[in-house]
């Protein structure tokens, strides 16, 4: 029932926003030029890899050395519209359709961070990553990587279509305020460095 689900709001939702999207398209390719999309592997349910689908968010930027600058030196002002306002999200619903992500469960994270979660925390691979979760209602990048697990883990256990819709409801004023995008010091979240360890920066 919550792949069906998935199906029938995915689609529905991108046939309703195809026109923002090709606009937001035009204006990615304007402020960036091409490509206009982002695709990084994150991992699936069951830690299967699958690319995740993003707008351009960022200018390439890289230093003497070639390596790209810090994201608080490529993230433009229009980038940064994009991302408070989840519009970057957008291109996901074609992950959702497609089966890699459902609507609604834990956000997918950088697949680095396989290799340190704690068995506890790897159960948020039980599910299917969502393009918005209970961590995403609940302070978003403002939110510390322990309690954005126990959010992730509390839905593993307690997931339903009710629940589902809850979020999905609570899931339009918290980008309607434009709250939590960035982690405290960070453009955008901090990088999870594994249990006990000092976290740092980069993009996800």
């Amino acid at each position: 029932m919550k792949r069906l689900v998935d199906i029938i709001i995915a689609s529905t939702a991108f046939l309703l926003l195809f026109p923002i999207f090709l606009y937001v398209c035009y204006k990615v390719y304007k402020n960036f030029g091409a490509p206009i999309f982002f695709l990084q592997e994150r991992p699936g349910k069951d830690g299967k890899l699958f690319k995740m689908i993003k707008f351009r968010s960022m200018k390439n930027a890289v230093d003497a050395d070639g390596q790209p600058l810090a994201d608080e030196f490529r993230i433009t002002p229009f980038g940064q519209k994009l991302r408070s306002t989840s519009l970057d999200e957008m291109p996901q619903l074609i992950n959702v359709i497609k089966g890699d992500m459902s609507v609604v469960g834990p956000r997918p994270m950088l697949k680095d961070f396989l290799a340190l979660y704690s068995p506890e925390q790897a159960r948020r691979l039980e599910v299917r990553p969502g393009m918005t979760g209970l961590a995403q209602i609940s302070g978003r990048n403002e939110l510390d990587y322990e309690e954005r697990f126990k959010c992730d883990v509390w839905y593993v256990d307690h997931h339903n279509l009710l629940i589902d819709f809850k979020i999905m409801f609570k899931t339009v004023f918290v980008m309607l305020q434009r709250k939590g995008v960035n982690a405290p010091g960070h453009v955008g979240p901090s990088l999870f460095k594994g249990n006990n360890t000092p976290h740092s920066k980069d993009e996800t």
